[in-house]
């Protein structure tokens, strides 16, 4: 709540996996929420048992123009936003080479200028408000990038950037920002919402090796996630940047520490560079 009073969330790919389970969370906060997705169908009986504290309507956030629009018409709906969730993106398998420009472009087009276009288009409402908060759901991907999924971190990575800079641009407006990296969880990001390439039988060893480690991983109930996000909302000092899920803190700090490490290792010619 802020101040006593229901916050406004804006959410993203609002109808299935972690967009639906912040939804369901942000509901049961007490707050209200605008939902938003290509297909909110899946949203119908949350709207209708909400009480009127769940606005959804379908909309592409690949495109500019609409998602500038969709947004007016999110604040026309309780009159402000308060939290704003970067939530909406697809994934994709293939090894780089397999990628057609297709399939490049009309993922990038989601998952990273969808956000971008959010961005812009919700910052001037939290600017004048002197207040906000930009949550943008990234991945472990950035972290260090992984064979048959270069171009999901790829974006990814991008994303992360994007959202660094916006947290400096807009702190002295009063507008909070946090870059969350989920591990994995039991969503529909790898089936309804996955896209692969053809693949090149040059690259079958790799793929099944990679297949027999993702086979040993294990995926965990969105709704743990959600119930984070909420507490990182109702945090004074939210932090800038937050990795979901235990197995997930682990594995990025590896990779950390396998990057200092190499850092390390080739210090010396680094020096000697200026």
């Amino acid at each position: 709540m802020r101040n006593g009073e229901p916050r406004t969330w804006f959410i993203t790919g609002a109808a299935r996996g972690l967009g639906r389970a912040f939804t369901e969370a942000a509901l049961a906060a007490g707050d209200q929420v605008v939902g938003i997705a290509r297909d909110v169908a899946p949203l119908d009986e949350l709207v209708a048992t909400s009480g009127g504290r769940l606005v959804a309507f379908s909309l592409d956030v690949s495109d500019r123009a609409a998602v500038f629009a969709g947004v007016e018409r999110a604040v026309a709906a309780f009159g402000r936003l308060d939290v704003v969730v970067n939530n909406a993106g697809g994934s994709i398998l293939g090894m780089l080479e397999e990628i057609t420009e297709e399939q490049a472009r009309a993922h990038l087009d989601t998952n990273f200028f969808g956000a971008l276009w959010v961005s812009q288009a919700v910052v001037p409402h939290l600017r004048r408000q002197g207040s906000g908060h930009v949550l943008a759901v990234s991945s472990m991907g950035p972290y260090g990038g992984f064979a048959s999924a270069g171009l999901y971190g790829a974006g990814k990575a991008a994303l992360d950037s994007m959202t660094e800079a916006l947290a400096m641009e807009v702190e002295r407006f009063g507008i909070k920002v946090t870059i969350l990296g989920p591990g994995g969880y039991r969503t529909e990001l790898f089936t309804r919402g996955l896209t692969t390439a053809e693949e090149n039988e040059a690259y079958a060893p790799l793929r099944e090796w990679l297949q027999g480690m993702w086979s040993a991983s294990e995926d965990f109930d969105p709704e743990l996630a959600a119930e984070v996000v909420v507490e990182v909302v109702d945090m004074p000092e939210p932090p800038k940047r937050l990795i979901l899920g235990g197995a997930a803190y682990d594995m990025v700090v590896g990779m950390n520490r396998g990057l200092e490490a190499e850092l390390a290792k080739w210090e010396h010619l680094s020096r000697r560079a200026d």
